[in-house]
């Protein structure tokens, strides 16, 4: 632990060079018993890299994190644990420690980011409000920064709903930024929690909250953004995860609105999907409501359907995909009655029609 709080210290070596290191050496502390001219050899590695490398003030100040995060009973996950956010993993530059307080439990969860302005509008509130109603029934993971805004609105949101929700900090574990949000940790603590990068040592300063985006963005399957105006840290967390190769959504609003802008251009600009309701998360991600939902939760994720359209939902669910004659008779509904049924449930988007006059419920 001592060696790779060392490394988090090393001004000119950043998590990729860590990472280049700790492959070459065989562990952290390898690193710190190599020769510098060995270590000069890694490609990507030089004299500006390793300045500063073996100075005795690295080991000191680790030793005085370290006892701070003995002392406060504070979690970590290394970069190559097991329990460390799986697709975190995949991201080059993603941390080599990260610092973690709470009940976080990723096993086979789900996970999403939901980022935006922090001067949410009614409008961002209210797809707020209807996005985690919806997308509760799937019971995902929902990150945020824990800012002003958007990020507080869906963190408490996910509480309300009773997801687990992540925080991802831009400072230590000693303090909150914004202070006013202090008085929600325990109730994010109760189901998740929160992820920094950052020692006890860090204030949120500017370039740190750039920084954490990248997190927000690697432990994520996709990224969504509420509102932005022109410019914003939320879509530099779009950027990122399009660097990652994850999906980013990004919610339309009126041309007119300052806090639409951001995402209409990531539409315009093909960065992001569309994004109306939860059921295009859902539809686009390929997630499985069937794995886990009854008919009726599919029912009320994506669409109303009236009686007839139900019952037709109700047994392709059940029974896969049918023919029009196998619908009309189980449902017993005249055919040209199911024909024009299937067609409406079709522009809706609950059944898709297949080769050989095939029908299936989405």
């Amino acid at each position: 632990m001592i060696a790779v709080l060392r490394l988090q210290n090393v001004a000119n070596i950043g998590d990729v060079s860590a990472k280049k290191l700790i492959s070459y050496c065989g562990s952290p502390a390898a690193v710190f018993s190599d020769k510098r001219d060995h270590l000069l050899k890694i490609e990507g590695i030089g004299s500006f890299t390793l300045r500063g490398l073996y100075d005795e003030k690295h080991r000191k100040a680790a030793e005085e994190e370290l006892a701070y995060i003995q002392k406060n009973n504070i979690e970590y996950t290394y970069f190559e644990d097991a329990n460390h956010p799986k697709l975190l993993k995949h991201c080059t530059d993603s941390p080599i420690l990260l610092f973690k307080r709470g009940n976080i439990d990723l096993t086979g969860r789900k996970i999403i980011s939901v980022v935006g302005t922090r001067k949410i509008t009614s409008y961002g509130t209210a797809f707020c409000e209807k996005f985690i109603e919806d997308i509760a029934l799937l019971n995902p993971i929902i990150v945020s920064g824990f800012a002003y805004g958007v990020d507080i609105t869906i963190q408490k949101l996910a509480v309300k709903h009773g997801l687990q929700t992540i925080g991802c900090l831009a400072h230590g574990l000693n303090q909150m930024y914004p202070k006013t949000h202090a008085k929600y940790i325990k109730e994010v603590e109760k189901n998740g929690g929160f992820f920094t990068e950052f020692w006890s040592t860090s204030q949120p300063e500017r370039e740190h909250f750039l920084k954490r985006n990248r997190i927000i963005a690697g432990m994520s399957e996709a990224t969504i953004v509420v509102e932005s105006a022109e410019k914003g840290g939320s879509l530099v967390t779009a950027d990122i995860a399009n660097s990652y190769n994850r999906d980013v959504f990004a919610v339309p609003g009126r041309t007119g609105d300052t806090y639409s802008t951001g995402c209409n251009n990531l539409i315009k600009q093909q960065k992001a999907h569309m994004m109306t309701s939860a059921a295009d998360l859902v539809y686009l991600l390929n997630w499985d409501v069937k794995e886990k939902k009854t008919p009726s939760v599919q029912k009320q994720l994506f669409v109303e359907l009236d009686e007839t359209e139900q019952s037709i939902y109700d047994y392709l669910f059940e029974n896969g995909k049918q023919q029009l004659d196998s619908i009309a008779l189980e449902c017993r509904l005249p055919i040209f009655k199911v024909s024009s049924t299937l067609l409406n449930m079709e522009m809706k988007g609950v059944v898709r029609p297949l080769p050989g006059k095939l029908f299936e419920a989405l």
